[in-house]
Formats: structure tokens, C-alpha cells, sequence
């Protein structure tokens, strides 16, 4: 198993998780070290833009 099959990945169009580079490049976030991680993909997505949204307006204020 190469290190690209141990990674985990979240599908955008079925909400799943797979192991390995199962769904399409355009159709998944990752890789995620853990499963745990890659279920928790578009939350860790949201946080990370609030957190930009939120430089950014402390950068033009």
C-alpha cells in the first residue's frame, strides 16, 4: 500500500469517506491523516475561511 493509499478523503458529492484516491480529483478534499479527520473535512474547510475572512478584515480595517 503506497503512502497515498493510507491517506483518508472526503467525497463533496456523496458526503463519504474513503481510504486511497477512490473519488474524482475535482470531487474530494484531502488527504486527511485519519478518518476522524477527513469526516470532519467541511467543518475544518469553514473554520480555516472564517479564519482568512476574519485576517482579512483585521488587514483593511
Amino acid at each position: 500500500m503506497s503512502d497515498d493509499d493510507k491517506q483518508w478523503y472526503f467525497s463533496l458529492s456523496n458526503g463519504s469517506v474513503s481510504q486511497g484516491k477512490a473519488a474524482n480529483v475535482f470531487d474530494r478534499m484531502g488527504p486527511y491523516p485519519d478518518r476522524e479527520s477527513a469526516e470532519r473535512a467541511l467543518q475544518t474547510a469553514a473554520e480555516r475561511n472564517k479564519a482568512a475572512d476574519d485576517a482579512d478584515d483585521e488587514w483593511n480595517a
